[in-house]
Order: C-alpha cells, then structure tokens, then sequence
C-alpha cells in the first residue's frame, strides 16, 4: 500500500467528533473497551474468554489489530465516496456466519495479518493524507478495543475525519454506548426480519431484535445523515439491506421498522448486487441472483413505508 505524508490537509473542513474528546476521555473508553476483551462481551454473543491471554472466541480473534487490506475505495455510497474516496479498511474475521458472504475470504478464511495499534493509526493517517473523506472500518465489531486505541493514537497525530462504522448489524448496545461521541458515521446492514432466517443463514437466531436494539442506539447518537454542500457525509445513519431471492431477507418488515421507529428521513440502500459466493450454492433458494422483480418489490416496499432517502431513488 502506498502512504503519503499525513501532515497534508484533508479534503474535509468538516471535524469529526473524537477531535472533541479530551485526552482523559479517551482513554477512559480505550480502558473500558478493553476490560471487556477479559471475558468478552463486545457482541451479542458474549463468548466470555479471555481475548487478552490468547483465547479465541466466535470471532477467532486476540487483541491486536487483525487487518486485511485498506485503500481509497470508490465502490461505496456517494455520499461516502465524493470526490476523492472513502477510506476503507478492511477488517479480518466476524461476528457473524453469513454463508452467502461475499467478503468471505477476509471474514470466514481469515485472509489478514496482526498488527500494532501505532501501524493502524499509520493507515488512517496515509488514508487522510490521500485525501479521502472519512475512515471506513468494515467489519469493526469484534475489534473495537483495538480500533479506538489506534484512533486515540492517530488523533494525537492529526486524523480529524469522521470515522464509519461499517458493520453487520450484530452489535452489543453496550459497546456501542462506548462508542458515543467517537463515531461519526453508523453504517449497519439489516439483513434479516425473521429470526429463523437469520439462524440458518447467518447462525444468529437473536439477530431482528438485536438488530433494531443496535440502530435504534446509533441513531439516538448520531441522527439522521447530514450530507454537507459537497455532497459528502459528515455525521448521522445510513443503512444497508441486501436483497435476497424470495424475501429472505423480510424487505416489508424491515422498512417498516426503519419508517416508524428510527426515521422516515433515514437514509437507506436497498441492494440489488446479491450473487451467490461461499455456501450460498448448497443453499437454495441462495444459490441464484435475484430477479428485477424481486428488486423492484422490495423498492416498492420501501417508498411505501414512507421513507424518503432511497440511495439512488428519488421519491
């Protein structure tokens, strides 16, 4: 990866929220994240070993940053992307078991490598230096302790863009509450309404609550997405919901829970870009793309709910 001299200005005049954290502040987070890693607690599956002596859990983790990869990436929502990128880095093994991953490499094979928490805030630091608008952590559920400390590190250095957590959905409220006043940016998915679903396709029978617990903690945080004049984020909630072939995926009920309990001004990606990858082919009906039709439904779905922020989509 190429790094360049973090002392140049980022494209953002906008200050993220952790430039407003005191020193002592901060490291009162760092310490409360990381006494959870002694029996760990950090998501919904609460594994309670000790991440700090070498234990693994669910998510086949230690302490230490475990990362994959990291680039300006332009692949994203528009308003993550602008002009210059979103600084992405791509964050190894999960919370979850989704057998239709299409990161599945990085997040079931633990394609990545262990890292210091200074080379962390190295990569933040070259991915401000490129210019990008934000630092986008895919995939940061399990490796929060690791995450804030390297944020603390690189905000002593400079970082002064917002921060997106980018992630499944599959979180603790109450490592989310550490989190308050350091993140920027909530990017969960919603992938599922029904929990029989999410238990065969994802191992997480708890996820619909769980889900709709977690969003509604982040949007009491952080508010509904506010694009700024450049037509790039700076603060606020944006979700994703993939759709699966034959509403696996719940569409109607997830909307409607977006409309009437979070915001009808949220800003929501309905994703057609489902394919099959992993387990997905030894699992019909996943074992196919999903039709125009069943993408057209679940748009219908949402404008019907009410919500007015359909990324793509004007209504």
């Amino acid at each position: 990866m190429k790094h360049m001299d973090s002392s140049k200005t980022p494209q953002n005049k906008f200050r993220a929220a952790y430039k407003s954290l005191s020193g002592s502040d901060f490291n009162a987070r760092i310490k409360a994240l990381e006494e959870i890693l002694l029996s760990c607690e950090l998501c919904p599956r609460a594994c309670h070993v000790d991440r700090t002596s070498g234990e693994r859990g669910y998510c086949n983790t230690g302490d230490a940053p475990f990362v994959s990869s990291w680039n300006p990436h332009f692949g994203e929502e528009r308003p993550l992307v602008g002009r210059y990128g979103s600084g992405t880095i791509f964050l190894g093994n999960c919370n979850l078991g989704c057998l239709f991953c299409q990161n599945y490499t990085i997040s079931h094979l633990g394609e990545g490598i262990e890292i210091s928490h200074e080379k962390l805030a190295e990569i933040m630091l070259s991915l401000q230096a490129e210019r990008c608008h934000n630092i986008n952590l895919v995939t940061p559920t399990h490796q929060v302790p690791a995450i804030v400390r390297a944020m603390k590190i690189a905000s002593d250095r400079g970082l002064e863009i917002p921060v997106v957590y980018n992630c499944g959905g599959y979180e603790a409220v109450g490592t989310l509450k550490l989190l308050e006043g350091i993140v920027d940016i909530y990017m969960p998915d919603f992938k599922y309404a029904d929990a029989s679903h999410a238990a065969k396709y994802s191992n997480a029978p708890d996820y619909p609550e769980t889900a709709r617990l977690a969003i509604k903690e982040m949007h009491r945080q952080v508010g509904d997405l506010v694009i700024n004049e450049m037509g790039v984020a700076e603060r606020g909630l944006l979700i994703r919901h993939l759709v699966l072939p034959e509403d696996i995926a719940g569409t109607a009920e997830v909307v409607k829970f977006i409309a009437e309990e979070i915001s009808k001004n949220t800003y929501v990606n309905i994703m057609d870009q489902y394919y099959p990858c992993y387990m997905a082919w030894e699992n019909p009906p996943l074992n196919r793309r999903i039709t125009g039709r069943e993408f057209s439904a679940a748009i219908q779905h949402a404008m019907k709910a009410g919500l007015k922020r359909i990324d793509g989509i004007t209504v």
